[in-house]
């Protein structure tokens, strides 16, 4: 990973920051880039907490701008010196900010006090808490949120903060008023003067590392570099805290050798410590044994399909166990986890058409998702409709992985990758060549050129029986409502009277 002194501009990212004043002293917090999902939350939560809070995005937009207005959080669109005249007591800087940016080089000339958003966070949050941070490159959010819900639906009351929405409580963070605080530990730099990984600030009383496949291709060099974060993150973990590892990859396995911690693995082998046997597909999601070292073998459902969802469940249960819950406990609060918003999300069924939305961007999650909607709609033809659009997702060392993506899928839809005015496109993936690899390993494979004209197709595509499964990080161009606006359209015509077309106003 990058240090500060590698950087060309290494003079502008280095600089005395004033020291941060106690919390209860910070009252007025501004936030540069309010509207990405951490950084909303974040407000949120000083919001909850009784802080005065403000801020500035680029071409304000939702969802996030329309949970902030509703908490009656003030929002500038647009950058500009002057938003910071009332000069805060705390900035934040998100991570998408350089050291140029207006706002950012404004509040660093001015000495303004400044942090990152997992530094705000563990100032303000983790110091007087129990920190139950859940790491990995794959399943984070689901994986957080199942552990919240788990010690919500318990009387536990945690704090927590989650890069998704959970669909039960219409919300990503939470103050809360028990002794835990569960926090999705992300691997990403923190911030253009802080490139240390955010969850390297969370110090953790117990974690949980979910999985450890090379990603952020743009911040780490290889898988060596990648790996080296890890070793960091669960050398944090002291005794008496668990370290909970997903004991089916010999990798994550290694973790155990750099903490301390009590070791806990778990996965589907039969050597790992916490582990689930006789699993039952079922319409609604799946039901498995769960069997743990010193407790009774205990039946739970998980209304979620896929194989690595199973293990996100076994990842939350193997810490919410070491926290004192019972198994008990366990099988009544699991069954009723109603899952997070962009992980497989219906968003609804027209015309025989089943659309549902999901997040995933790295190949081993396009996969396993493909792969779950597949278990889940077995006799249904299953679109995958895939934007490769992160720094990470669209590079050239992913090409080869996402050709293996899409076996499950019956048809792939893929568009061009974004690029930016500094991009060397030999660094990033040819979608034309991918196409072709994945069409020739079976699955029929198009490429277009952007949104709309995916849709296009996509509309005239899709049949009833169909799956259409969307995969992005981020808005695809609204292509999903887009498309559901298409398929309201089309069954409206299919179910009106014959001569009524004037009245259902689509003649």
């Amino acid at each position: 990973m990058q240090q500060l002194s590698d950087f060309p501009d290494a003079h502008l990212r280095i600089f005395e920051r004033p020291q941060l004043p106690a919390a209860e002293l910070i009252q007025d917090v501004y936030f540069i880039g309010i509207c990405g999902t951490g950084m909303g939350s974040l407000a949120g939560l000083l919001k909850q907490a009784g802080c005065t809070v403000r801020g500035s995005d680029s071409g304000v937009y939702p969802p996030m701008s329309t949970r902030l207005a509703e908490m009656s959080i003030p929002i500038h669109d647009g950058y500009t010196a002057a938003h910071l005249d009332d000069a805060p007591d705390l900035v934040v800087v998100g991570n998408a900010c350089v050291p140029t940016h207006v706002e950012a080089a404004v509040a660093r000339e001015r000495g303004l006090t400044q942090a990152s958003l997992p530094e705000t966070l563990a100032h303000f949050f983790l110091r007087t808490r129990r920190p139950l941070v859940v790491a990995g490159t794959h399943g984070k959010t689901t994986t957080t949120g199942m552990l919240v819900h788990i010690l919500r639906a318990t009387g536990r009351d945690p704090g927590f903060l989650v890069g998704g929405v959970m669909n039960e409580y219409g919300d990503s963070y939470d103050v809360g008023s028990g002794p835990h605080f569960v926090v999705e530990g992300d691997e990403y730099d923190s911030a253009y003067f802080d490139k240390e990984p955010k969850f390297m600030h969370y110090n953790p009383a117990s974690a949980i590392v979910t999985s450890l496949e090379f990603d952020h291709a743009d911040i780490y060099s290889d898988m060596d570099d990648y790996r080296q974060a890890f070793e960091r993150f669960v050398a944090l973990v002291k005794p008496p805290g668990v370290l909970a590892l997903w004991g089916d990859d010999p990798g994550v396995r290694a973790l155990a050798s750099c903490s301390t911690a009590r070791i806990i693995t778990f996965g589907l082998l039969p050597d790992t410590d916490i582990t689930a046997t006789n699993i039952e597909r079922v319409a609604a999601g799946q039901r498995f044994t769960l069997k743990a070292e010193g407790r009774r073998p205990s039946t739970l459902f998980l209304p979620m399909s896929g194989r690595h969802n199973l293990l996100n469940a076994l990842a939350a249960c193997t810490i919410a166990l070491s926290e004192g819950l019972s198994v008990s406990e366990l099988e009544g609060a699991l069954s009723t986890f109603k899952g997070m918003k962009r992980r497989q999300e219906i968003l609804g069924e027209f015309s025989g058409v089943l659309v549902v939305d999901d997040f995933a961007h790295h190949p081993t999650a396009v996969r396993e998702t493909i792969r779950a909607a597949h278990e889940r709609w077995p006799n249904r033809r299953l679109i995958a409709v895939f934007e490769p659009r992160s720094n990470s997702s669209r590079r050239k060392a992913f090409e080869k992985p996402y050709a293996d993506a899409f076996a499950d899928a019956s048809k792939a839809y893929l568009s061009t990758p974004p690029f930016r005015h500094n991009d060397d496109r030999s660094r990033f993936m040819d979608t034309k060549t991918l196409v072709r690899t994945i069409t020739a390993r079976g699955t029929p494979a198009r490429v277009f050129s952007g949104a709309d004209h995916l849709l296009r197709s996509l509309i005239g595509d899709a049949r009833s029986g169909d799956v259409v499964l969307v995969m992005s990080n981020g808005g695809f161009g609204g292509l999903q409502q887009h498309f559901l606006s298409a398929l309201r359209k089309r069954s409206a015509l299919e179910h009106a009277p014959p001569g009524s077309l004037q009245a259902t106003g689509l003649k």
